[in-house]
């Protein structure tokens, strides 16, 4: 029952707000209808139903003491005039069967009111026929000398006012939902659009400030993410201006030293020294290098529409010229928001990174459905998935995810920040990096990118 609860149970807050207002309106209603409404229409249909029966025990009993033909027709034109029933005496006859009632019609409580009434006031065999005529009710009694055929009018049993109650209750009902949905859709509609935003700054895409709209609580909370989003553009921009400031202090003093060993004066027996403070030294200016565009992983560059595919193919063809055997494997074109160096940069270390440690690469792009969330039977958009496969040695898995820590080498060479930066990129995109297993027998590299 749980289960079915929460199936049944609507997904957005538009329809579970809706449901919190129309659920108790409509059981309030159904209460005031069968409580307060109902106890009522039950006391009139049995007074309608009496007074008809009445009116003809009326008439029996005044056939029955003068039973000549001058007294019926004088009975019948008063009854006629007075009651507003039309009668009728079939001598002779006897009652038959009563014509069927359609089972598509439901059954009437005013029914059983005349029934009861009819046998409580004039204790005689009869019957009722609610379906030959949609407007009158015929109701036949056994006399001693024939049938008496009574044509009441409906109006006269059934009370209208039951419909004119039930369109008000779901007129009033239909009206006050009206106004709650269209109260609460703009109510969403503000929290839906501060969810889009968070969303697309969430994937570098800059949406700029939002407009604050809605009840006060959303207000606040859509200033909130403004000052936020400020707040992490200017702490981006602070630390990429201090690390291109750091970038050039270092590099000052780095170059310094590098003429300096190249100018000092040496023996041979100096020389082998001498080449390994230069080595230190380069090698500290890649860490810087490196270091840099790592910290600049996020960077402040747009998301722009860009060919995934292309981008993917030109990266290959510079791996290619670096000497690398790479097979691309990719549509047409995929086109989905990019920020076109900063992606250059991931794949470009992936390819890099297989390379080094690999005869033979491979990259493979597609776009694949995105796996619906908990709780919902279908999902939002897809993904764009670029794969690097490679025949090297590959990672062991429980090394796998220690690769990704910035400067973490497992192997001879490098600094250790290749797949950092590219996981920092892809993640900057909204995406993610993962590392598997590779049909090439080496290492996969899957990059999965929102479209």
């Amino acid at each position: 029952m749980e289960r079915l609860l929460r199936l049944m149970m609507p997904r957005g807050l538009l329809g579970r707000s809706l449901l919190i207002i129309l659920l108790p309106l409509l059981i309030l209603q159904g209460v005031a209808l069968q409580v307060f409404y109902g106890a009522h229409l039950d006391v009139i249909s049995r007074r309608l139903a009496g007074a008809v029966a009445g009116e003809l025990s009326f008439v029996v009993e005044l056939l029955q003491r003068d039973p000549s033909p001058e007294n019926r027709a004088w009975v019948f034109r008063e009854v006629a005039w007075r009651f507003d029933m039309a009668l009728a005496f079939e001598p002779g006859a006897t009652l038959g069967p009563t014509p069927d009632r359609p089972t598509s019609l439901p059954l009437l409580p005013l029914e059983d009111d005349l029934a009861r009434a009819m046998a409580e006031r004039v204790g005689r065999p009869f019957d009722a026929d609610w379906v030959s005529d949609a407007r009158s009710v015929i109701i036949r009694v056994q006399l001693p000398g024939g049938v008496l055929h009574a044509e009441a009018p409906r109006k006269r049993l059934f009370s209208g006012t039951l419909y004119y109650f039930t369109i008000w209750l779901l007129g009033t009902a239909a009206l006050l939902f009206l106004v709650a949905a269209l109260f609460m859709k703009n109510q969403v509609r503000a929290i839906r659009r501060l969810a889009s935003a968070a969303e697309a700054f969430g994937l570098g895409r800059d949406v700029g400030p939002m407009k604050p709209e809605g009840a006060t609580e959303v207000r606040q909370a859509a200033q909130a993410f403004n000052h936020m989003q400020e707040r992490i553009r200017r702490f981006v921009a602070q630390r990429t201006e201090m690390l291109a400031g750091i970038s050039h202090d270092l590099r000052t003093p780095l170059t310094r030293m590098r003429l300096g060993l190249a100018m000092l004066p040496r023996t041979e027996e100096e020389e082998e020294e001498v080449a390994a403070l230069t080595q230190d030294v380069e090698e500290m200016e890649r860490m810087v290098a490196a270091y840099l565009a790592f910290a600049r992983g996020e960077g402040v560059e747009q998301s722009q529409p860009a060919d995934l595919a292309e981008i993917v193919r030109d990266v290959a063809r510079k791996a290619r010229r670096d000497g690398a055997e790479v097979a691309v494997e990719a549509p047409g074109s995929l086109v989905l928001p990019l920020r076109q160096d900063a992606l250059r940069r991931c794949l470009a270390n992936l390819l890099d990174n297989a390379r080094k440690h690999a005869r033979r690469v491979a990259v493979a792009v597609r776009e694949i459905p995105r796996e619906p969330p908990a709780g919902s039977e279908r999902a939002q958009g897809g993904w764009a998935q670029v794969t690097v496969d490679d025949d090297g040695p590959g990672i062991p898995e429980a090394q796998r995810e220690e690769a990704f820590r910035p400067f973490a080498t497992l192997s001879a060479g490098g600094t250790g920040l290749g797949l950092a930066i590219a996981r920092d990129i892809a993640r900057a995109h909204g995406g993610d990096i993962v590392l598997e297993d590779s049909p090439l027998g080496g290492l996969r590299a899957r990059v999965r990118l929102p479209v």
